[in-house]
């Protein structure tokens, strides 16, 4: 699991205080903040939430989320 796209990724670069219970946590409280015009953001958070609660903590350690300045 954990086929994120560009844009989740980039939401969870925003959101994750470094663990997947944490990212979990922070992206549900900032859904509770959207307002009822931030429906392509609010569809966003909810695909992010669903495939971090589909993955194991193993899993989430190793999504890249930073990129590799030495490339």
């Amino acid at each position: 699991m954990g086929n994120f796209t560009f844009e989740e990724i980039n939401l969870l670069c925003i959101y994750n205080p470094g663990t997947r219970e944490g990212a979990i946590e922070a992206l549900s409280e900032m859904r509770g903040y959207l307002e009822p015009d931030e429906a392509e953001l609010l569809a966003l958070t909810d695909t992010t939430l669903a495939k971090l609660r589909a993955m194991t903590d193993t899993e989430f350690d190793a999504v890249e989320l930073y990129p590799d300045f030495d490339e």
